[in-house]
């Protein structure tokens, strides 16, 4: 079969779309022709250039969430058959710990992922286990398939197992129009929540209120903090969904928080160390929440909602997989908007 691989770490010249073995299902797998997968700034190009703190076995295929269609089952395997159509979940919880017992998979330290731990999806073919194969509903396209579980689990992890946002609650949503920050949007919104978008860019925050968000700031040239105080009556948000870690933009999010307000994040692509104002954590009463990982059931909240319409994913285009090099460069230029989707099956 046909996959992109790579050798050693570097920058995007380092993929090759070659001939490797082709993949196999073990027993409790599945093997799925892929049709869809993203690509993503963290797990895939983060990973390629070796920046990533886990040691992966090369040669190594990337692809952290493919869709498309089971042709073959392993041992063992009854839930899934040849011909069903499924999107994959990267994240391998150990389904033995106390929190995989607890149905709380997003919490085990000993989870392992497809894309990192074993090859992934950038290929013709993949084998994962079927227990990360979620059948899609059919109004529910491969692409669309791989961007809702890919980061609408997160969401649906950080609003409701971590935030408990309830209706007519106040959200803000740090880099709305990210990957995972579109998805919060339209989750908030999804549950009642009054939901202000923060962006980088004019262009952007306007297109935060195209899929749902109430009101938008640009935090490059606004103060967010006095934005926000003056839309909900001086109060603050109850909750920030801030994925970004900028340190630049950390203190605003973090003055945005009305008294009782829950800080959420899952991200720090823009740097990781922040200042941390003790002082007014402690005499506003907040709560700042580490999420991680994905829950089994919230992949079901994101598949049944975007079946049901009330989610969509965000597509910036779709590029043959021979051409993953190209869409590699791009990802790391440009500041786009929506996934690129990589199509083994396009010549």
């Amino acid at each position: 079969m046909k996959a992109m691989v790579f050798e050693e770490f570097g920058g995007p010249e380092v993929l090759h779309f070659e001939e490797v073995a082709a993949a196999k299902p073990a027993a409790g797998d599945v093997l799925v022709k892929v049709h869809s997968v993203s690509v993503n700034r963290t797990l895939d190009l983060v990973v390629r250039a070796g920046n990533y703190p886990v040691k992966i076995q090369m040669p190594h295929v990337l692809g952290v969430d493919p869709a498309g269609e089971v042709v073959e089952v392993g041992d063992g395997v009854d839930k899934l058959k040849a011909g069903d159509r499924v999107a994959v979940v990267s994240f391998m919880a150990c389904r033995q710990c106390r929190q995989c017992l607890k149905g709380e998979e997003a919490s085990c330290l000993a989870s392992r992922h497809i894309g990192l731990h074993r090859w992934g999806g950038y290929a013709e073919y993949v084998a994962v286990p079927a227990a990360n194969a979620f059948k899609l509903p059919v109004s529910v396209s491969y692409a669309q398939g791989t961007v809702i579980t890919r980061h609408f689990p997160m969401a649906f992890n950080q609003l409701t197992s971590k935030a408990d946002v309830k209706a007519g609650e106040w959200v803000l949503v740090m880099g709305a129009t990210g990957a995972l920050g579109n998805c919060c949007v339209q989750v908030a919104k999804m549950l009642g929540a009054k939901v202000i978008a923060g962006a980088g860019a004019d262009e952007r925050v306007e297109l935060a209120k195209s899929y749902g968000a109430d009101f938008a700031i640009n935090y490059r040239k606004q103060d967010l903090a006095k934005e926000v105080m003056a839309l909900t009556g001086d109060e603050g948000v109850d909750v920030v969904c801030e994925n970004v870690s900028d340190p630049t933009l950390w203190p605003g999010a973090f003055n945005s928080l009305a008294i009782n307000g829950r800080l959420v994040t899952a991200g720090a692509h823009g740097g990781g160390s922040v200042i941390l104002d003790a002082r007014r954590l402690y005499m506003r009463r907040l709560r700042i929440i580490g999420a991680a990982g994905t829950n089994l059931s919230d992949v079901n909240q994101a598949l049944d909602a975007a079946a049901q319409g009330k989610v969509r994913a965000i597509i910036n285009r779709t590029m043959p997989l021979c051409e993953a090099v190209e869409a590699h460069r791009i990802v790391e230029k440009e500041q786009i908007l929506g996934k690129i989707i990589l199509d083994p099956t396009q010549s």
